[in-house]
């Protein structure tokens, strides 16, 4: 991948972020480490699963090295990867083992998010798989403490699920469509 594509690909995963996860609020705690800089956004230049796994190993270790306060959480965004959903969901099976052999006092989560991400039960184009749909797949490292703090600070927090299902709903596919949320077209990596 070249410098443009690269920055193609932060910036579809920016306006994600901002016009999507943080404008329609689905998730509430993610505004402030947003905000604060603390969210490092990793673009990954592999194409197969062997090598996810050697990016996730390097940003879960950067992500354990460093105090909440310079980075908080990571999305570890793999535009050349895991494009297809099945292909990703099976990786999160990896991921997970990557995660318990790095991690072992569980001080760290994955959220799983990709564009074509569809629940168990759904029908693949309602409209409520956009909460965890993203332009490219991503794997979202979390720290458990934040993520406490931060359930502990919004009222609610078990709602939060509930509250974006309507949200999306009301929202329908026309306004997810029109939040230009996707993949730049024409650009970027394949």
């Amino acid at each position: 991948m070249d410098a443009t594509e690269i920055e193609t690909v932060r910036r579809d995963t920016i306006a994600w972020l901002e016009r999507a996860v943080i404008g329609l609020n689905l998730c509430p705690f993610a505004k402030a480490v947003h905000t604060k800089g603390q969210v490092h956004l990793a673009v990954s230049a592999a194409r197969h699963a062997d090598a996810v796994e050697a990016d996730l190993r390097r940003e879960l270790l950067d992500l354990l090295a460093l105090d909440a306060s310079v980075r908080d959480t990571t999305l570890l965004v793999l535009p050349q990867a895991l494009a297809d959903f099945l292909d990703y969901n099976d990786f999160l099976d990896q991921a997970d083992a990557v995660l318990e052999e790095l991690d072992p006092d569980g001080e760290i989560q994955i959220a799983s998010f990709h564009p074509d991400y569809q629940f168990a039960g759904t029908a693949p184009d309602d409209v409520t798989n956009c909460s965890n749909r993203s332009p490219y797949p991503i794997l979202h490292l979390l720290r458990e403490d934040s993520v406490e703090r931060a359930v502990q600070a919004v009222p609610d927090a078990a709602d939060i699920f509930e509250r974006n299902m309507e949200t999306l709903r009301k929202l329908g596919p026309q306004g997810w469509a029109a939040l230009g949320v996707g993949r730049s077209r024409g650009e970027g990596a394949a």
